[in-house]
This record gives structure tokens, sequence and C-alpha cells, in this order.
């Protein structure tokens, strides 16, 4: 993307209309999620180097921005529609503004491109993770695995806000198990652990 455009700059957008830490701590994680699907992408059409890392600066800069709106506008009348107004009045790409648009249910644009598929597949995927980690001993996405996901999604007590069904229709959307969506986004967020603050505490 344009620099204009870059990771960076949708972080500072983030930061700027975000304040509360854990709603940003939330679109870091879907953001480090919905990237490594668009490094997998990017891989499998042929592109590497610079032509890579852009294209999956698009993936990550949807994931930090598909929030941003929601601390100050959360009705359904107002998210994510505020958000992506602002960002098309700053000209960022309208990949980015779409796969922002079809991760809310209601606002009635498809998933159809596989960015627009991997950030929905993400967003509440990265959120339970989280929340597996922060109920560890050690507060650790180090210590959450894969078996321990699965049997936490059959607990509805457990982080209840968190739609089951959109994680399980997230993989069928990427055309994978579910079992291998999780390993994905816990691979993507145990390797970047000490930015998401999941490094956990030492015993």
């Amino acid at each position: 993307m344009a620099s204009g455009f870059s990771r960076d700059a949708a972080m500072a957008l983030l930061e700027e209309w975000t304040k509360g830490e854990s709603l940003r701590k939330h679109g870091l994680a879907v953001s480090v999620c919905t990237e490594s699907y668009g490094r997998r992408e990017a891989e499998k059409l042929g592109l590497a180097g610079a032509e890579a890392d852009a294209f999956a600066e698009q993936y990550a800069s949807a994931g930090l921005l598909h929030d941003m709106d929601y601390e100050r506008h959360p009705s359904l009348e107002e998210h994510p529609f505020v958000g992506v107004k602002h960002l098309r009045e700053l000209g960022w790409p309208e990949p980015v503004l779409n796969a922002i648009l079809a991760h809310a249910d209601y606002s009635g644009v498809a998933r159809e491109s596989h960015l627009e598929r991997a950030l929905f597949a993400c967003d509440e995927l990265a959120g339970f993770l989280t929340a597996c980690a922060l109920v560890k001993p050690t507060k650790s996405i180090m210590d959450v695995e894969v078996a321990g996901v699965k049997k936490k999604m059959k607990d509805k007590a457990f982080a209840r806000a968190v739609k089951r069904e959109d994680m399980t229709l997230g993989a069928e959307l990427l055309g994978i198990p579910l079992e291998e969506h999780v390993g994905n986004c816990l691979k993507a967020m145990q390797e970047r652990a000490g930015e998401l603050g999941l490094v956990g505490i030492s015993s």
C-alpha cells in the first residue's frame, strides 16, 4: 500500500479513535491473525518481497481498523459505517473498507474477497484466544493449545459474548477445518505475544 495507508498509519488511527486498552489490544490481535492469512495468500499468489509485504499490509491494516469507531459509535446504525466514511475521506483503499464493512453481519456487504473472509474469520477467534490466554495461571498465549480452545468453545459460560458460530463460519469461508484455523491464529499470536501483551507472567 502507499505509505499514507500503511500498517503504522492504521495503528495511529486506531490509537486516535480508541482510548480503551482492551479494544486496542483486540484490534492488534485481529490484525496479527488477519495478516498471517494475508501472508499465506501472498505466497499462494506467487508474490514475494515488497509486493508480498504490501499485500499483507492491507490485511494487517483492516484488522487494526475494523473496530476503530466502536468506542465512539457502538450502535448498529453507526459501527462500522462512521469509521469507513472517515477512512474513505482519507483515501484508504476500497478492499480494506469493504473488508471492514463485511465483518459486520448487518452491513449488507457480502464476504467475497479473501481479505473480507479472513477479517471476519479472525475477529471473534482472536478475542476468544485472548480470553483463553488470560484465564491461564501464567496469562500467557504460549500455554494455550488447540484442543483446549476447542473444549472452551463448548463451554457456553466461558467468554459468552464471543459468537462460536462466527468462528466456525469463518473457517468454512476460508475453506479449512476449524482446528486448522484455530491453530493458524494461535501460532500467529504466539509469534507476536510480546506485541500483544500476552507473554504472561513468570511463575
